[in-house]
């Protein structure tokens, strides 16, 4: 079997490496955190200017059809 130095010595190695893992785990949550946060927005955003866009479009057809004159057949 091993020594007890070599064991410590692996064991000591499989700790950083866990600390450092837990540190990378932990900055990726954030940035995903942030990156849900903009999409959320954004989806938002391009929703209103859907809707914005939609409003308009009606608007317009209101407007085009009250300016049209009427058929001949009038």
């Amino acid at each position: 079997m091993s020594d007890p130095s070599e064991l410590a010595a692996r064991l000591d190695a499989l700790e950083i490496r866990i600390a450092y893992q837990d540190e990378v785990i932990e900055d990726l949550n954030k940035i995903v955190t942030e990156q849900w946060a903009l999409i959320d927005r954004l989806n938002r955003q391009a929703a209103a200017l859907v809707d914005r866009l939609q409003d308009l479009e009606h608007a317009r057809s209101i407007a085009t059809a009250q300016q049209e004159p009427p058929p001949p057949h009038y």
